[in-house]
């Protein structure tokens, strides 16, 4: 795990082991369901940072006769349980509280308690977002966030990104249903506050299960890395085609290639064998990740489904 992606990790963790205790004990207080909601929400999002934190640990153990390619997708993994947690845990818990508020609505008390609590969380939210961003901003170039979280190989930041969004957004629900229910002396406002956060990281939840699926079954490297390689291939004075070209992420910061290249039919052995290490080198000094390369000298023609060639 990069540095950048701890950060944003640890700092989100501390700030909602602090919120989560909080809201706690406002919700003892105050008996609202959208409180409880956004407790379980915030020690969901605690142990989700956690198990960020041992995916990226887990992943940096060497490769094994059974795992020869190491265990750089461990950080997948961990990541994808995130979302079944966000799901389970939050979304789910969260719609059955409010909808048996609104089946059993009572009245709430000592709502101070209840507002302070939620102003609080949004700053220190507000600040771990804050940290999230600023962290991305480092990474994501160009593109949108929409996109990054989208494109990223690297699952922590779009993890933290999403959940810290959603964290505020879920806030403020809570802080309108409460404040509502303050106001009109209903308390199913306070029901419906519950029942807007559980929909909201449903909706969260099910973005990043897919994108962790993508991830886990494997993806092409990003585009950017792909031009490179075709480049390095093509810059070889000794090769004539690329013929076929597979890659695919073996963590955030590794990637597999594989290619098919027609060399000139001059070589010899031995010229075969150095402009093979020739593209290996150009290619390593290009991309700026682990590459496990996987070179085929042919003299064939192009196999169907190029898929990494036509990208």
């Amino acid at each position: 795990m990069q540095e950048g992606s701890r950060r944003a990790v640890v700092t989100a963790l501390v700030a909602n082991l602090g919120i989560a205790v909080a809201k706690f004990v406002a919700w003892t207080a105050t008996g609202a369901a959208s409180m409880l909601a956004e407790a379980v929400h915030s020690m969901a999002d605690t142990g989700n940072q956690a198990l960020l934190l041992l995916g990226g640990e887990r992943a940096k153990k060497d490769p094994t006769p059974e795992h020869p390619f190491g265990y750089g997708r461990e950080r997948y993994f961990w990541a994808f349980v995130v979302s079944i947690v966000l799901f389970t845990l939050g979304s789910l818990f969260a719609i059955y509280e409010g909808a048996e508020k609104l089946r059993h609505p009572h009245e709430l008390g000592s709502m101070g308690w209840a507002i302070g609590v939620l102003l609080l969380a949004v700053v220190f939210e507000g600040f771990a977002l804050r940290t999230a961003v600023k962290e991305a901003n480092r990474v994501r170039g160009r593109h949108s966030f929409l996109s990054f979280v989208r494109r990223a190989k690297s699952p922590e930041l779009p993890v933290i990104l999403l959940e810290d969004l959603g964290a505020l957004v879920g806030l403020i629900f809570a802080l309108v249903g409460v404040g509502l229910a303050e106001v009109t002396g209903d308390p199913r406002f306070d029901a419906l506050g519950s029942l807007a956060i559980g929909i909201l990281l449903g909706v969260i939840a099910v973005v990043l299960a897919v994108e962790m699926k993508s991830l886990l079954i494997g993806e092409a490297a990003n585009p950017e890395w792909r031009r490179e390689v075709v480049a390095a291939i093509e810059s070889e004075p000794s090769v004539r085609r690329l013929l076929d070209l597979r890659t695919q992420h073996l963590g955030p910061e590794e990637i597999l290639v594989c290619a098919r290249i027609e060399l000139d039919p001059g070589l010899d052995f031995q010229g075969v064998a150095r402009a093979i290490d020739s593209v290996q080198e150009r290619m390593r000094a290009r991309i700026p990740a682990e590459v496990r390369i996987y070179l085929e000298p042919d003299l064939g023609e192009p196999e169907h489904g190029q898929a990494d060639l036509e990208a």
